[in-house]
C-alpha cells in the first residue's frame, strides 16, 4: 500500500499578547504547501481581558467585534482540526510556521485546550522555515528571516500583511519555493 504524501500546513495566528491563556489568539489561517486551493481561515472570540495594545494594533483586528461576532475559541478549534482531519484523504498533514515557536506555541495550547487535542499530534511539532532554510542554505541565524528568505528567492511580489489567512498563504508558498531549491 502506497503511503500518502505529505502536506506542508502552513499555519500563521494573529494574537493579543505574547503567550496563549492570559492574552488570546485572535485569527487562525492554514494553507497547504503547493495546493493553494486548500486553506482555512477564522477569527476566534478572545478568551481573556487581558491585551497589550501594541500587539493587538499588529493585525488591525477589532477586539470589541471579535467579542461580539466571532466564533467561541472551542468552536473555531473544532471547525479547524476537521480542516485538517480532512486532509488525511489526501495526505498527512504536517504542521508548518515561521517561527514554528510562536504560532506553535499558541495553536498547540489553543487545540488541545479547546478541541481536546491537536490534529498535529500529541507534541503539536513540525517543521520550522527559518530552521528548515539554515539547514538547507548554510546561513547563518540572522540570515532566516522570511523577508530574506523572499528575496533569495526572488519573491518580490509575495506580500506580508498580518492577516492570518494571508500570511498562512504567504508561507505556503515561500516554503514550497524553498523546496524547489532543495531538490
Amino acid at each position: 500500500m502506497a503511503r500518502l504524501p505529505e502536506l506542508y500546513v502552513a499555519v500563521d495566528v494573529e494574537a493579543d499578547g505574547p503567550i496563549p491563556g492570559p492574552y488570546s489568539m485572535l485569527s487562525l489561517g492554514m494553507a497547504v504547501a503547493g495546493r493553494p486551493d486548500l486553506t482555512f481561515y477564522t477569527e476566534l472570540r478572545p478568551i481573556s481581558e487581558e491585551f497589550v495594545p501594541a500587539a493587538l494594533a499588529v493585525s488591525g483586528l477589532d477586539r470589541n467585534r471579535l467579542l461580539r461576532e466571532a466564533p467561541t475559541a472551542e468552536d473555531a478549534m473544532r471547525a479547524a482540526a476537521k480542516w485538517v482531519n480532512g486532509l488525511r484523504r489526501i495526505g498527512r498533514p504536517v504542521f508548518l510556521a515561521a517561527p514554528a515557536v510562536w504560532d506553535g506555541m499558541f495553536v498547540h495550547w489553543y487545540f488541545t485546550r479547546f478541541a481536546g487535542h491537536s490534529p498535529f499530534g500529541a507534541t503539536g511539532s513540525g517543521v520550522d522555515l527559518r530552521s528548515y532554510w539554515m539547514g538547507l542554505t548554510g546561513s547563518e541565524w540572522v540570515e532566516t528571516r522570511k523577508g530574506v528568505i523572499k528575496h533569495r528567492l526572488g519573491l518580490v511580489d509575495v506580500p506580508h500583511t498580518h492577516h492570518a489567512g494571508e500570511d498562512a498563504a504567504e508561507l505556503a508558498q515561500v516554503f514550497d519555493a524553498v523546496r524547489r531549491v532543495g531538490r
